[in-house]
């Protein structure tokens, strides 16, 4: 994924930032719990249809970006 587009792209739902997860081809918001699709390099920035995060998922990405700063 183009990283200037990644720098621009924010949440829909809270304008937050999103992290790239390159293998699932998803961009994530913890804060709302959502992962995006990328369908052929094209980000799916709709609600309906982004995939809930599980409960697992959000501390795990939680933990990651706390360990990182």
């Amino acid at each position: 994924m183009d990283k200037q587009l990644l720098a621009m792209l924010v949440c829909p739902l809270c304008k937050g930032k999103l992290k790239y997860e390159a293998e699932a081809q998803e961009l994530l918001c913890t804060f709302d719990g959502l992962a995006f699709p990328i369908s052929d390099g094209v980000p799916v920035m709709l609600e309906g249809e982004a995939r809930r995060l599980s409960v697992d998922e959000k501390l795990d990405k939680s933990q990651s970006s706390n360990v990182a700063r």
